[in-house]
């Protein structure tokens, strides 16, 4: 599998290879979201029984229900009216006018010549009063009120007037409404027919101009009125329908109003809204989006940068489906199931198989996933107290987690997560502020524990899939290698005990080392065990396994013998290739001589007169691509050089030391790798201080007599 993605990663470019994957993974993380941000709906119509009590799955406003409330109480504001004082002096004006007006029609015919008809007498004073009659809708003169007027003498009309005048003044100095116009009109009427001094000629007509000229002394202010109803209306809060109120319970006929509430919260079959599918895609391009960043940034290598990548995404795609199958049962509960989850998995597979900041990111988008992959319904948008969950257990195991060299650095860990889930569960229900009993309190204790186990348990069991699948080498993986009974090591320990025994030895040089320059010191230890390997194919042609004294080099030609000690990385690799060994195992085993140059028999051959080509006495390499393979180069040439000394010194073993790690960088072996002179400083440094502590001086104890 490994070499077909590299083939598809060269052939397309990482960059198109990583758009790819993303896109796969972001609709197969949409299309499995898709059914949690659509909400519930239900199949129902008008007059039917509801199936079951519903609930609204979010808060909206009613606007029907509120413009209904707020004409209700704009209705109820009660009609603003103002008091005009000055109406009065408007309305005796009208009734001392109509009496002036006929009282100089009167003076105007008795002075003329030629005597005017009744029609002509009373069409002249219509005319003189056409304006105000015609402005005047409540008053009607007949003909025969205008002829009394014209044949009542001037002192009676003088009179009426003034009495009228004086009836109107006092009476409109009252409030008077529209509605109760015609009362006080009556009541008018009234007071004329009680004034004695009114002359009976004129009588009908005064009890007309007076009852024209009670009007409305309290008018209907609009504006106020119209101003207290905007603010009635204002004062009406909007009508919600809130997330968790119940609808309708089970068996309730659903009448109108039911049906428009259900109408207007999406929950009917026929409703499908837009949003939140499109808040679904952009939060699913927000997520690809920082991965595409981490990963096209990343400055790895790049069979490791798309290892990496694909344990990422394909860690988040699992979480994603174990958290879609919880979230189908969780309706089935009264409590939050989604405590259970396991809060750690994915980033501690993803710390594990990948980095830290993969593992990070990682966590982010699973708890956002959560939020809405576990949302009930009655949270704002995302179910924030599991997303803080998974938060505060991924980083947990981050901080906590740093190495697994040791199966109680993993119980460590999960005890760890526990801890911190109980904690985070404590606040959840102390913060809900709801009464809880036994049951849901142990429910949520247990959750938090098994969501620990779980994160560990899986992540141990998921582990060995990831690293066949993609040749990944993690920590526990490293400790399986390093288990004795290994097939492989059992071999070199049977087989070329010396060899195993030099191994053990440059392992403990190169792991000190690699410690103390910040390199991998279990892989460099690891990888120490196997390096020789290959010399199990001819153990006898190699010094430390020659218990008999024999050596077969003696009678052999310089360039066979150098031939048989080169083939030993090469013959190592197939050996390790062959028992799908990871491939940092094998590179080790390869690099660790570089193209270094057997200098014993080169200069043997030249002894024996032979001109032979440098490149016969050279390690094929490659040269060392990592700092943990220069460290196990230079540690493998120090370990069989001091064990050759005849009683090595300090002193001594410094000056080794320096002159191997010197021929190494002058025949730049080093070129290849990214290890710094300081670190090579450190390096031998380590190196003298460990090789001093295994071959300090000893008490010559006294012999017994």
């Amino acid at each position: 599998m490994d070499k077909q993605l590299k083939k598809i990663v060269d052939l397309i470019g990482f960059r198109s290879f990583l758009i790819s994957v993303l896109l796969l993974t972001a609709f197969l993380q949409f299309f499995l979201m898709l059914g949690n941000v659509l909400g519930v709906t239900y199949d129902i119509q008008l007059t039917e029984l509801a199936p079951e009590t519903i609930r609204s799955v979010k808060t909206v406003e009613d606007t029907v229900k509120t413009e209904q409330e707020r004409t209700v109480a704009g209705n109820a504001v009660e009609p603003v009216y103002v008091f005009h004082d000055e109406i009065a002096g408007h309305r005796e004006t009208f009734v001392t006018t109509i009496f002036d007006i006929a009282i100089d029609v009167k003076t105007e015919l008795s002075q003329m010549e030629k005597p005017y008809s009744r029609e002509e007498r009373i069409s002249l004073l219509r005319n003189k009063l056409k304006d105000i009659i015609e402005n005047q809708e409540s008053l009607t003169i007949t003909d025969t009120q205008l002829e009394s007027l014209l044949t009542a003498s001037e002192v009676n009309l003088q009179n009426a007037r003034d009495i009228l005048t004086n009836l109107v003044e006092g009476s409109l100095k009252k409030p008077i409404r529209k509605e109760n116009l015609t009362a006080f009109r009556n009541e008018f009427e009234s007071k004329i027919r009680q004034q004695i001094s009114i002359d009976e000629s004129v009588l009908n007509v005064v009890i007309t101009i007076g009852r024209a000229a009670i009007v409305e002394t309290e008018l209907l202010d609009e504006e106020k009125k119209a101003a207290l109803v905007q603010q009635a209306r204002e004062a009406i809060e909007p009508t919600r329908i809130l997330q968790g109120q119940i609808i309708i319970q089970e068996g309730e006929v659903i009448n109108r109003e039911v049906y428009r509430q259900l109408e207007l919260l999406g929950m009917i079959d026929n409703q499908t809204s837009m949003k939140p599918i499109i808040g679904l895609i952009i939060l699913v391009l927000l997520q690809m989006s920082f991965i595409y960043i981490l990963f096209d940034h990343s400055k790895a290598e790049l069979t490791k940068k798309r290892n990496a990548l694909l344990v990422t995404v394909i860690v988040y795609s699992l979480s994603i489906v174990m958290m879609k199958l919880m979230s189908l049962v969780a309706e089935n509960f009264d409590v939050m199931i989604g405590f259970v989850y396991p809060s750690a998995l994915a980033t501690m597979l993803v710390r594990l198989l990948a980095n830290e900041k993969a593992a990070s990111v990682v966590t982010v988008m699973t708890a956002a996933a959560a939020g809405v992959m576990f949302h009930e319904g009655y949270a704002a948008v995302l179910q924030m107290d599991i997303a803080l969950y998974i938060i505060f257990g991924g980083f947990a195991s981050l901080f906590f987690m740093r190495s697994l060299e040791k199966r109680a650095h993993l119980l460590q860990a999960c005890g760890v997560i526990m801890v911190v889930n109980l904690l985070f569960i404590a606040f959840y229900l102390l913060m809900s502020q709801s009464g809880y009993g036994f049951m849901e309190i142990g429910f949520y204790t247990s959750a938090g524990i098994v969501s620990g186990i779980l994160s560990g348990a899986l992540t141990m069991g998921l582990l060995p899939f990831f690293e066949s699948a993609f040749g990944l080498l993690s920590t526990m993986r490293l400790i399986e290698l390093s288990n004795p009974n290994h097939p492989l090591l059992k071999k070199i320990l049977m087989e070329t005990p010396g060899t195993y025994h030099h191994s053990v030895m440059v392992a403990n040089l190169a792991e000190a080392a690699c410690e103390a320059i910040g390199a991998d010191g279990l892989l460099a230890r690891v990888g120490c065990y196997y390096h020789d390997v290959g010399k199990t194919r001819r153990a006898l042609f190699f010094i430390e396994n020659q218990m008999s004294g024999i050596n077969p080099h003696d009678s052999m030609s310089p360039e066979n013998s150098a031939e048989i000690i080169i083939a030993h990385t090469t013959d190592g690799a197939e050996l390790l290739k062959k028992h799908k060994m990871p491939q940092e195992i094998i590179d080790i085993a390869l690099q660790h001589h570089g193209t270094s140059l057997l200098k014993f028999f080169l200069f043997k051959a030249k002894e024996e007169g032979k001109q032979l080509d440098e490149m016969v006495f050279r390690y094929p390499g490659p040269k060392p691509q990592t700092k943990e393979a220069a460290i196990i180069s230079i540690a493998d040439s120090v370990e069989a050089a001091v064990r050759s000394m005849k009683q090595p010194s300090a002193e001594k073993i410094q000056k080794l030391i320096q002159s191997i790690i010197q021929d190494r960088v002058q025949d730049n072996q080093f070129d290849e790798c990214d290890v710094s002179i300081k670190e090579l400083k450190t390096i031998e440094r380590v190196l003298c201080e460990t090789l001093n502590g295994i071959f300090h001086s000893r008490i010559e104890y006294p012999k017994e007599a």
